[in-house]
């Protein structure tokens, strides 16, 4: 069973970058598409972005042309770059597959955009 683990977020003032990592336990190099989720407060989870082994990429209209998502297979980690940050991006980020596997859910990583 892969366990992913999410890092990198923090407290970033609009209009900021972070860059989220997900580091798996084994291989994820068969896993495709890997993707980003996140919950806003008061706000069921959504999809952010995926990407497939090969590198095809998909996103939500709310992040398109700021969020870029990338994975490094050989490393089994999987990246999203977010730049030009807006309140409304405020929430928990969380990777897993596409579609979702219940037992790869891991703690998430919060990232709160706020002046």
């Amino acid at each position: 069973q892969v366990r992913l683990v999410e890092s990198g977020g923090g407290l970033v003032q609009p209009g900021g970058s972070l860059r989220l990592s997900c580091a798996a336990s084994g291989s994820i190099f068969s896993i495709s598409p890997m993707a980003w989720y996140r919950r806003a407060p008061g706000k069921q989870r959504e999809l952010v972005a995926d990407i497939t082994s090969g590198g095809s990429t998909n996103y939500a209209d709310s992040v398109q042309g700021r969020f870029t998502i990338s994975r490094d297979n050989a490393k089994n980690t999987v990246y999203l770059q977010m730049n030009s940050l807006k309140p409304e991006d405020t929430a928990v980020y969380y990777c897993n597959a596409r579609p979702a596997r219940v037992g790869f859910w891991g703690q998430g990583t919060q990232v709160t955009v706020s002046s």
